[in-house]
């Protein structure tokens, strides 16, 4: 899903709205959910479904990411 926060105007807090957004899909998915809890594998799904923007990588991130085994 992606972040309906493009293109908002009017002085809205952004980050408020995404995250009241957020709730609002962890709550659909609650009550599709058929236990009585959210299982956490669920909630990462849910969450993780989202369009997160990367920062640019910094030269030191790449060779730090190099230094780690399997890279």
């Amino acid at each position: 899903m992606v972040s309906s926060t493009g293109g908002r105007s009017g002085g809205h807090d952004d980050a408020a709205l995404d995250e009241i957004e957020l709730a609002g899909e962890l709550m659909i998915a609650a009550t599709a959910s058929p236990g009585e809890r959210l299982p956490t594998e669920r909630i990462d799904e849910v969450l993780l479904d989202r369009v997160v923007p990367r920062p640019p990588d910094r030269p030191s991130d790449r060779a730090a990411e190099e230094q780690r085994p399997g890279h």
